[in-house]
């Protein structure tokens, strides 16, 4: 099967999907020199058709620089990705053989790989979620474009593919959870609490937590401190609140029922005043 545009002549070389809604093949370009190898999705459902072109309109990501072509082809529709050698991240990353920075630069390139691919939400979650990323012998990472469109769900945003993409990164620094990571403690804290809506914020704290040559000012130094032991320090502050109301409550208490003053500390005086038949006073 060929599909042509008026720059592109793709030849299928394989077939990696059939699906309901569209299917995917490795095609090579004959018109091109040395015949370049790309990913092509080809959609054959109208409403999804109507849905993806929809979403490529008005989100304001239209996939620059990912999307290299895209053009009808009879009665279906046709998108245009690279094709890069298939290394998917989570078979070829190794977390226990890596130092805790070799980590936590393959997680910020991980970031910057959604970032930088500019494709509309719904279908960027289609990705995350079919387990698209790759590592390069570089351990730098990028992105592969097979993709089931029966799935897409054009309310998705970004702060549902950044909730996925924190929950990988989690999983890639979690070999280095017994170093005390400061990197791992803050994204396990805020991927808990659903903290993340934008991928610059989930980059802004793997790069500031991340192990760096750089010398860290105090005031860094600090807010890491206060973020690794949050949870400690709420901890003795319940508990200081606690003693303290139960001292207060004491002290209303004893103004109440023995007439006001330091009235309790005189009562526990006049008890031990005497011991049997004997005066401490004496």
């Amino acid at each position: 099967m060929i599909y042509e545009s008026d720059k592109m002549s793709l030849m299928t070389v394989s077939t990696r999907s059939i699906g309901e809604v569209n299917d995917c093949y490795i095609c090579k370009d004959i018109k091109s020199d040395g015949g370049i190898l790309y990913t092509v999705i080809v959609i054959h459902d109208h409403s999804v058709v109507r849905q993806v072109l929809e979403l490529f309109k008005m989100s304001g990501r239209t996939g620059e620089g990912v999307l290299i072509d895209e053009f009808a082809c009879g009665d279906q529709e046709v998108l245009v990705f690279p094709y890069h050698r298939e290394r998917p991240l989570l078979d070829f990353y190794n977390g226990d053989s890596l130092t805790l920075a070799q980590c936590e630069e393959v997680c910020i390139s991980t970031i910057l790989a959604c970032i930088t691919c500019d494709l509309p939400y719904p279908i960027l979650y289609l990705l995350l979620t079919g387990d698209q990323f790759q590592m390069a012998s570089d351990r730098s990472v990028y992105l592969a474009y097979e993709m089931d469109l029966s799935k897409l769900d054009s309310e998705i945003g970004e702060s549902e593919c950044t909730g996925v993409c924190a929950k990988l990164l989690l999983k890639l620094l979690e070999p280095k959870s017994g170093q005390k990571a400061t990197s791992y403690y803050l994204l396990s804290k805020k991927t808990a609490n659903g903290s993340y809506d934008r991928f610059t914020d989930l980059y802004r704290d793997v790069t500031i937590a991340a192990v760096s040559q750089k010398k860290l000012t105090p005031y860094v130094r600090f807010r890491l401190w206060l973020t690794r032991n949050t949870d400690r320090i709420l901890g003795i502050l319940f508990w200081l609140s606690v003693i303290l109301g139960i001292i207060a409550l004491s002290m209303l208490l004893s103004r109440l029922f023995l007439g006001g003053g330091n009235s309790w500390l005189r009562l526990l005086y006049n008890t031990f005043k005497e011991i049997g038949t004997e005066s401490l006073l004496q």
